[in-house]
This record gives structure tokens, C-alpha cells and sequence, in this order.
């Protein structure tokens, strides 16, 4: 008996129209969310690839002006040049103002002492066949390091008669020179040295008395004209920093204060709404009317002094007041409803709910948006440049109320140099400073709102 193996029948089921309908459908959602997910990572890619892009660009150009050309050469402190009476001492019977009198004549003596001669002789050491060309030689090292030689005598005039090993910045040109910012195959018309001096440099710089070293006097030096190798940013730095201590003196604490006082006290009629919608639309108006406002009300009307730090810090207040106020108020809109109910149901006043329990779990958020704010005042360049801050200061502020430069305004007034084969790695380096103190305000806003932060 034969037995046959049954076959089993399969069944095929076919979707109907609204499932075919439904799965195409389901089909071209997925692949749209795939394309926007694609779309979007490319465009998060694009945007830190020009970010990057430009980060590389600044340090490139920017860090080889950490490092400048500096001679080293024995100096002697010449008795027979440096011709000064005795340092002044002030005597048990004379007046500070007489022997302030007596020490300021001292210091101009000093200051007509021919301390280029110094250089010069010392230069001349080991250059021995550069007697024929003094003027040439003279200029190996920039006119401001004769001022460094002034400061150390008044500093100690018992350095007369010895000899030093200092380390003096080259001119300008010459740094040009030797890191390779100029074309050396161009014409001698077009050189900024002479034959000599470019034989010279070579020589100096391949028996390594003139290296390059790291530049103290981009942050210890003040701006300089007459000096183009000495200048630095020490004078724009003391600016913003009192521009910046305003700021949080005055529109810190005021931004606060009005955001505590319009959420959480103001009564919600009319003019708290007219207060409300002005403050978000001064948020949004351009620095630059700002600085118009300052110019006319502080400058032409309070007679302020121009481009002093005091105005400035002024205006960046008012600049950042909106700033603050808005972010102090989102933080306090972030804290539950319930913090305050339960502060009140347990017999604490209203004063006593805000003080005592909400304002201290927005600290995090107020800290952030105060540093935030600060941060964007100190790269802020347009307002500054209406109040005069782009006028040439050639001296560091002792206060708030002396002329004064700001580092986004030295920026700007680097950029225009015209030695620009040396002030745009300059102007580079000048850039790095900024950048690396707002990412620190940043980074400093982002840690405290870590530390402090709380969860409920």
C-alpha cells in the first residue's frame, strides 16, 4: 500500500487597499525622518567644521605672536653716560609734596640720559665691523627697550657701573624678518631693512643671540606708535576690566532686583505688560544705538569723560541690563508653583517664601545668565567706538575715569595697522586673549550652574 505525503497549502494573504495605503504611508514618513535626521547632523557637521575652520585660521596666525625675536646683549651701565645725581631721599622735615617735587626732576634727568647709546655700544661688542654704521645699528633694537633701561635705573640706581644680560626685543621689521612675513627675494627698494642690517639679522640670529622668546610685553606693555615691537595689550585689558567690574555692579544687582520685583511682587495690569514688552524689545536692539545714547546723554549732557572706562561700562550696563533681567525671570518661572505654596502654608510671609526658599534654588540660573550677560559686554566693539575708545592711549588707567582702549577696540585699531605683515598675527594673538576670556566666563557659568544646581 502506497502513501502518499500530503502537501501543505499556503496561504497568501494580501493587504488590502487601506493597509497598502497606510504602509506606503508609513514608508515615505520614515524616509522623510531619515532625511531630516541626515539633513541635520550634516548641518550640525557643517557648522563646526566652520567653526573649527576659523578657530584654526585665529591660532594660527595668532600663537607664533606669543613668540618674539629678542637680542641678548650685555649691557653696561656706563657711569660716564649715565650722568644722575643721587637718588633723592625725602628728609625728616620736608613735605611729601617738596619731596614729590624733588623725586619727579630726578626721574627727568634720568629721562634725558642717552640709554640708546648703551645698546649701542653693547651692540657694537659683537658687531665690531658696524662703526661705519651706527644709525643702521641703532635700530636693531626697538625705541621703547631705552625706556625698560630708564626704569631699571630709577628702580635701582646702584645698577650704574655694573653690567647686565638682558634679553631687548628686536624691531618689528626684523621680527618680520626672520619669521619669514616677507618675501626676502624683493628688490632692496621694497626691503624695510638695509643690505647690512639683513646680513646682520642672519649672522645674529645663526649664532642664536637673537632668538625668539615667549612675549611678555604683549600683556605687560601698554599700545605703542613709536614702537611698534612693544606694543601690547595691557592698557586695553585694565579697560574692559573696569568696564567689566561696572557692569556688575550696576547691572547685575539692577537686573536682579527688577526681575525678583516683576515676577514675583509686581501686580499684572497694564504698565507692568508696557515694562515687560519694552524690556524684551531693548534686548533686541542693535549695540550700536547704545553707544549713540551714550555719547549724547553721558558724554554731552553729564559731561563724562570721553572714552574713559567709566562711560563705557556704563553703556554696556544698559546694554545688558534686559539680558539679565530676562534670564533672571525665566529662572524663577523654573521653579514649581509648589516651593512657594508650601513656604506660605507654613507661615512664612511672601518676602520670607522668595528670599528664603526660591531665590536661593535660582542662584544656578541667575549666575549664568549675570556671566552670560558680562560675557557678551566684553566682546562688544561698536558701542565703544562712539564713545571714543578708538583714540590712541599709550598708557595703562589707574581708574575707571582715565582714557582708556578696550581689547575688541585694539583689535580693531590692530587690524588697520599698516605694518601688516606684523600687526596681523598681532591683531591674531589679541583675538586668542578675547576668545579665551569669554569661553572662561562661559565655561565658569556652566560650572556654577553644576555646582549649584538643585532637583526637586
Amino acid at each position: 500500500m502506497t502513501i502518499l505525503a500530503e502537501n501543505p497549502i499556503k496561504t497568501v494573504v494580501h493587504p488590502s487597499q487601506v493597509q497598502q495605503k497606510v504602509i506606503a504611508s508609513l514608508n515615505r514618513r520614515h524616509r522623510k525622518e531619515a532625511w531630516f535626521r541626515r539633513t541635520g547632523l550634516l548641518a550640525v557637521l557643517i557648522s563646526l567644521s566652520l567653526v573649527a575652520l576659523l578657530f584654526i585660521n585665529i591660532f594660527s596666525k595668532g600663537l607664533p605672536a606669543f613668540w618674539q625675536s629678542a637680542i641678548t646683549l650685555e649691557i653696561y651701565f656706563d657711569p660716564q653716560i649715565i650722568k644722575i645725581p643721587a637718588k633723592p631721599e625725602q628728609a625728616a622735615d620736608e613735605s611729601d609734596n617738596d619731596f614729590r617735587q624733588r623725586y619727579l626732576d630726578w626721574q627727568t634727568q634720568v629721562g634725558f640720559v642717552n640709554f640708546n647709546r648703551l645698546i649701542t655700544d653693547s651692540l657694537q661688542k659683537i658687531l665690531p665691523d658696524a662703526s661705519k654704521h651706527r644709525r643702521d645699528l641703532g635700530r636693531i633694537v626697538t625705541s621703547g627697550e631705552r625706556f625698560a633701561l630708564r626704569d631699571m635705573v630709577i628702580a635701582d640706581p646702584s645698577i650704574i657701573g655694573q653690567t647686565r644680560s638682558l634679553h631687548l626685543l628686536t624691531d618689528a621689521n626684523i621680527d618680520v624678518w626672520l619669521k619669514g612675513n616677507i618675501d626676502r627675494s624683493l628688490p632692496d627698494a621694497q626691503q624695510q631693512l638695509s643690505p647690512k642690517m639683513r646680513e646682520w639679522i642672519d649672522k645674529l640670529s645663526a649664532e642664536g643671540v637673537i632668538q625668539n622668546r615667549f612675549s611678555l610685553a604683549l600683556f605687560m606693555n601698554p599700545d605703542s606708535r613709536s614702537s611698534l615691537a612693544s606694543a601690547g595689550l595691557a592698557g586695553a585689558f585694565m579697560g574692559s576690566f573696569y568696564m567689566m567690574l561696572v557692569v556688575i555692579l550696576l547691572a547685575v544687582p539692577m537686573g536682579v532686583a527688577a526681575a525678583i520685583y516683576l515676577e514675583e511682587f509686581a501686580p499684572r495690569n497694564k504698565l507692568t505688560d508696557l515694562v515687560e514688552v519694552n524690556i524684551n524689545n531693548l534686548a533686541a536692539v542693535p549695540s550700536i544705538v547704545f553707544g549713540l545714547l551714550g555719547a549724547s546723554v553721558l558724554i554731552g549732557w553729564f559731561n563724562l569723560p570721553m572714552s574713559a572706562p567709566i562711560v563705557g561700562g556704563l553703556v554696556l550696563s544698559l546694554m545688558t541690563l534686559p539680558t539679565v533681567i530676562i534670564a533672571t525671570r525665566s529662572t524663577l518661572k523654573a521653579i514649581p508653583p509648589s516651593i512657594r505654596q508650601a513656604a506660605l502654608g507654613l507661615g512664612a510671609s511672601k518676602m520670607q517664601a522668595i528670599f528664603h526658599h526660591v531665590l536661593p534654588l535660582a542662584i544656578p540660573g541667575i549666575l549664568t545668565g549675570a556671566i552670560l550677560g558680562v560675557a557678551q559686554a566684553l566682546g562688544e566693539t561698536a558701542p565703544l567706538l562712539l564713545i571714543g575708545m578708538k583714540s590712541f592711549v599709550a598708557s595703562i588707567p589707574a581708574s575707571p575715569f582715565e582714557q582708556a582702549s578696550a581689547l575688541p577696540v585694539q583689535i580693531y585699531l590692530w587690524q588697520g595697522n599698516e605694518l601688516r605683515n606684523f600687526f596681523e598675527a598681532r591683531t591674531s594673538a589679541a583675538i586668542i586673549v578675547l576668545l579665551l576670556m569669554m569661553i572662561s566666563l562661559n565655561g565658569l557659568a556652566i560650572w556654577l550652574r553644576k555646582k549649584y544646581e538643585k532637583r526637586w
